[in-house]
């Protein structure tokens, strides 16, 4: 079994080459360019740091914004930074009131920390989590809708639903979704965490009363990028997790929104700031297309990846090609056996592919009924030879 080579983009990236890395979508990447743009903010503002923070930060921070909100397809206004989509989710779900009796609906592909707060704010307040059961495998798109659907009832008030799953890795009718809740009165909560740099956005358009995704995954953002987006009508209600000089500010120039959100505290908010240069530098990797030409690559190669990985496994598509980005998930064969997870939360064979072939992907627990889920990435520092690596690895077990 031969060990595959990088690609043509892979010294773009710090990552280990003896290390075959298929996990992009558990906490990204960033690309040599990107972090050094990243040190340069970083000395600027140690050389200085009341100018810094008091005179340059703001004017950059508001280029950042503007860059990103473009990008995603929604007002400037509407937008504000955070360091990571489950801090986007915490904010709107501790912000919101619930009395007892009140649903608060999700799905069972729901991703643990984003359910875990969920969960928090329901017990708080005597609410109820409302678990809609979406299968997987599945044949189409509207069998998540219809499963959604069902479980509204005139007690429910706010719905948490993923963009694109962690676990399965399915792209959901989003939209669909959104608009089928706000007829019966019902904001979403969507947790878009691998949606930026992976697919298309037009937040607009989608129309979420509230809309989280992070910027260091498909992005390629330095960890700590991300942003939510609140309906103009919804923000006087949502309050960052942190309570710091924006409360009582007299500024009329931003929103108490922005104004809030847009200062909690001192930390490094270097990785807001390198929005823009991580987009330029993506944008140019594929000069024909630029990011609709990274997206369309990584999506093209995650389906060819799990086309071979299926039938070197002799397992079906679990899903069809349409409701896949650029990761993409199998059912593992019942022969690798049950769930076995460390301490640490690592199965036993992701451990095994580590140890033995220095491949790096995630093998997660699926519940009903209980067995393995392989998931696989493909970021433009991905090539096919990996895949065929990994399945030949899977094929020796």
């Amino acid at each position: 079994m031969k060990f595959p080579g990088a690609n043509e983009f892979a010294d773009s990236w710090h990552l280990d080459p003896t290390v075959v890395f298929l996990n992009h979508g558990a906490f990204g990447a960033c690309p040599i360019p990107v972090l050094a743009q990243q040190q340069r903010f970083r000395q600027q503002l140690e050389q200085e740091p009341l100018r810094f923070i008091m005179r340059e930060f703001e004017p950059l921070l508001e280029i950042a914004r503007q860059a990103l909100a473009a990008f995603v397809g929604t007002d400037p206004a509407d937008l504000v930074f955070v360091p990571n989509a489950t801090t986007g989710a915490n904010s709107v779900l501790r912000s919101l009131s619930f009395e007892p009796g009140d649903e608060l609906l999700t799905t069972d592909h729901c991703y643990n920390a984003c359910r875990n707060a969920l969960e928090f704010v329901a017990r708080r307040s005597g609410a109820k989590v409302v678990v809609a059961t979406v299968p997987f495998p599945l044949e189409n798109s509207e069998q998540i809708v219809a499963s959604v659907m069902r479980c509204v009832t005139p007690r429910t008030k706010l719905a948490l639903l993923d963009h694109i799953t962690s676990q399965t890795a399915l792209i959901f009718p989003i939209k669909a979704l959104v608009r089928a809740l706000a007829a019966r009165g019902i904001d979403t909560l969507v947790d878009g965490a691998h949606a930026p740099g992976m697919i298309p956005l037009n937040l607009q358009e989608i129309g979420a009363a509230y809309y989280t995704g992070n910027c260091h995954k498909w992005m390629c953002a330095p960890k700590g990028a991300a942003f939510l987006v609140v309906q103009r009508d919804r923000q006087a209600q949502i309050r960052p997790l942190t309570i710091s000089h924006g409360a009582n500010s007299p500024r009329t120039d931003y929103s108490r929104f922005q104004l809030e959100f847009g200062w909690t505290g001192t930390h490094d908010p270097t990785p807001y700031l390198c929005i823009p240069a991580v987009l330029q530098f993506m944008d140019a990797q594929l000069p024909q297309g630029g990011w609709q030409a990274v997206m369309d690559r990584n999506r093209a190669l995650a389906l060819q990846a799990r086309q071979l990985l299926a039938e070197t496994l002799s397992q079906p598509l679990p899903c069809p090609d349409g409701m896949v980005g650029a990761i993409a998930a199998l059912l593992l064969p019942s022969s690798f056996g049950t769930p076995e997870l460390s301490p640490a939360g690592i199965d036993a064979l992701q451990d095994w592919l580590w140890n033995n072939y220095k491949i790096e992907v995630p093998v997660i627990p699926w519940a009903s009924p209980p067995q393995k889920i392989l998931r696989v990435s493909a970021q433009l520092y991905n090539h096919l030879d990996q895949y065929r690596y990994l399945a030949a690895a899977l094929q020796s077990r």
